[in-house]
């Protein structure tokens, strides 16, 4: 889990821009972390297309 700095650092953006990009997540007591998992699905996302789907990725093994 990483701070909303550490994350955007992470992410290559503005803090600002994490907040609508990733989803944080609220921890007991309040603390907003964002799970690094999530900033690399939307890291990703951005590479043109997101995750294939399983048939496809059979199709291109042949």
């Amino acid at each position: 889990m990483l701070s909303e700095r550490e994350a955007a650092a992470y992410c290559g953006i503005p803090a600002k821009r994490l907040a609508i990009s990733v989803q944080p997540v609220v921890m007991p007591g309040g603390a907003k972390l964002y799970d690094m998992h999530d900033c690399d699905a939307w890291l990703d996302g951005l590479k043109g297309g997101g995750i294939a789907a399983d048939d496809d990725i059979i199709g291109k093994l042949g």
